[in-house]
């Protein structure tokens, strides 16, 4: 006989964790699917935060219900700009220029694309605020009703409660702009953007040797609008799925990467080719251990993926 020394190491990391889920609700998500989201996404609120002192929590969690538009919402009257006229579509400017003319009454909190330089970058709105191509939503802008999301984003909390109380109200409708979900999901996690956010909600220095920052992408189909290449009110719709939102929503992707984002993505019931090729063009690469694109058939699948997302997040993030 011969005694073998042996020994046990504990594998725990202290790298703190912000995730920043982009959800889809859109027109096609209504009945039985909105439904099925509702308690996935609730699900991984809880997986993720659970079981941590929410005075000084190690995971935050964002949430980005996105449809025609993002409901930006108390972010929305220091980072969006609402294009009133024409001649306002373009280039935004950062958030101390003169924005409104006396008496301006935001028609909404939404945002469209960014125009120009900053299109494809998470610089902060004192840099250049996002477009709000109100003239070309689905309604005109006489109308006062174009289409934005009921809920509204929430950046970073470790306040379960709060995010699955947006969850649970989430309402299906409008069109597919899903390179508008990305944007702002990164939006979320840059540390750009922290000047307009409490202090709590602020993303921290990029520092993958302490932080850990992932954006999950869900969608149920393919993207089919968008409005900065678009010249009237009916372009924005007219050839859904064509290239500029899929082009846009890839290079954001993208450049996530780039800035080491971890990107997952997610298809729910997906029945179009192009909506697949987008979600695995965005997400990371896989590893022989982590794989970052699911398909999900329905509201289990759904609710597996994101568990199967939470339990790999934690695996990214231990080390001995």
């Amino acid at each position: 006989m011969q005694r073998v020394p042996a020994s046990t190491t504990a594998l725990y990391s202290d790298k703190q964790i912000e995730v920043a889920m982009m959800l889809d609700v859109t027109g096609s998500m209504a009945g039985q699917k909105i439904i099925d989201l509702r308690a996935a996404a609730a699900n991984a609120v809880d997986s993720f935060l659970g079981g941590q002192d929410p005075s000084k929590p190690r995971v935050r969690v964002a949430i980005v219900p996105y449809a025609n538009s993002v409901n930006a919402g108390t972010l929305a009257a220091s980072s969006v700009y609402v294009e009133t006229t024409a001649s306002q579509r373009k280039q935004a400017p950062a958030n101390d220029a003169v924005q409104y003319v006396s008496g301006f009454i935001r028609p909404d909190n939404c945002a469209t694309e960014r125009k120009g330089t900053y299109q494809y970058s998470d610089a902060g709105p004192d840099v250049s605020m996002v477009n709000r191509d109100y003239l070309l939503s689905s309604f005109a802008w006489q109308t006062g009703t174009a289409a934005c999301p009921i809920a509204a984003l929430m950046p970073l909390t470790a306040d379960a409660t709060a995010l699955k109380t947006v969850i649970k109200n989430f309402v299906a409708s409008a069109g597919t702009a899903g390179h508008i979900g990305v944007q702002w999901t990164w939006y979320m996690l840059s540390e750009n953007w922290g000047s307009v956010m409490k202090a709590s909600e602020r993303p921290a220095k990029m520092d993958p040797k302490k932080v850990a920052k992932i954006a999950i992408l869900m969608t149920d189909g393919e993207f089919n609008l968008s409005y900065f290449d678009a010249s009237t009110v009916s372009d924005v719709y007219n050839d859904a799925g064509k290239e500029p939102t899929r082009t846009a929503a890839k290079k954001l992707c993208a450049a996530m990467r780039d800035k080491g984002i971890e990107v997952f993505t997610i298809g729910f019931d997906l029945n179009e080719t192009n909506a697949k090729a987008t979600l695995q063009d965005c997400a990371s690469p896989d590893t022989a251990k982590i794989k970052h694109f699911y398909q999900a058939a329905n509201g289990t699948e759904l609710n597996q993926a994101f568990q199967d997302i939470a339990r790999n997040v934690e695996m990214l993030t231990v080390t001995k």
